[in-house]
């Protein structure tokens, strides 16, 4: 082979496939730099100053007590009781939550997508939830929960769950369930529409050569419907997992945090923190260390999608 022929092989070898390089791999990012320049600015700036912030000492309170104090936040954070009791508390907040919006949402998904009488109006209904503020929302659940003026606890009492009508957010064993029920609620609908936009992608054919084979509901399901659904259910647990972790509202309006911080997680606990007991320092080696255990968890849930993708 000759080295004319071979520059002409090699990628970059002529002007025309420089040309192209730069046309399709350089070119497009120069057009796209300001509004990543922005973002970048948007992002990253207020990025840099939380984590400066979680290396000093910024108590509103002790105004003359300022200064760099390094990993002295971090060692705080390390014995403090009232974290772990919070990062406790956000897993079981977490996953409870995930676990009912994500059940309940495919179970509504897969029903919208038959026909029946009456469907629209029921998916209005369905996807009602979303539209409503969090504010009000919290405050409904939270007089539903009252046994003053809300049914709740006197359902629960007829049907024996509780011994007698009470509100169960002032019991410590029993408050994270008034939040995790009101948040659930809250989130089905994002499942709901989610996971309906990707059944509709299901090709029908696939549903018709298992019909044709005799495959029973089940088998269809577990073989046709939850490969297909596999990398999208990974990006929307994994975009509702940090959302939930973050979502203090509902907590911070119907219970504080309380009763004895049994509600308390580790995002309502930087409120408080930096809001109440105006410690910025503090909060935010608090903030950052969620965002660490809310990074790795995103880093793996995404290679596990990229591995559901492969197979």
């Amino acid at each position: 082979m000759t080295d004319r022929t071979s520059k002409s092989i090699l990628p970059g070898g002529t002007r025309a496939r420089r040309s192209l390089y730069w046309q399709y791999l350089v070119e497009p990012y120069l057009y796209l730099s300001p509004a990543i320049f922005l973002i970048g600015i948007v992002m990253m700036i207020p990025l840099i100053i939380g984590i400066s912030y979680s290396f000093q000492s910024i108590e509103l309170l002790k105004p003359f007590d300022t200064g760099w104090v390094g990993l002295e936040n971090y060692q705080k954070l390390w014995s403090d009781r009232k974290f772990w009791l919070a990062l406790e508390n956000t897993f079981w907040w977490t996953f409870w939550s995930i676990s009912f919006q994500f059940l309940l949402g495919l179970g509504l998904a897969m029903l919208l997508t038959t026909q029946f009488y009456g469907k629209k109006l029921f998916q209005a209904l369905v996807f009602l939830p979303w539209a409503v503020p969090t504010f009000l929302s919290a405050l409904t659940w939270a007089w539903l929960f009252n046994p003053v003026i809300g049914p709740l606890p006197h359902w629960m009492a007829s049907l024996g769950i509780l011994s007698e009508p009470y509100n169960i957010m002032g019991d410590p064993n029993l408050a994270m369930w008034g939040p995790i029920v009101a948040n659930i609620w809250f989130g089905v609908p994002f499942f709901a529409i989610t996971l309906l936009a990707a059944l509709q992608s299901i090709p029908n054919d696939m549903y018709e050569a298992a019909e044709i084979d005799g495959a029973s509901a089940w088998q269809v399901f577990t073989k046709i419907t939850l490969p297909f659904l596999a990398p999208m259910i990974a990006i929307t647990v994994m975009l509702r997992t940090i959302w939930i972790a973050n979502f203090a509202d509902l907590i911070y309006v119907m219970t504080g945090g309380g009763p004895a911080n049994s509600t308390q997680i580790v995002s309502s606990y930087i409120f408080t923190t930096a809001f109440r007991k105006l410690d910025f320092g503090y909060a935010s080696a608090i903030a950052v260390a969620l965002l660490f255990i809310l990074l790795t968890y995103a880093v793996f849930l995404l290679w596990l999608r990229k591995k559901l993708v492969k197979t």
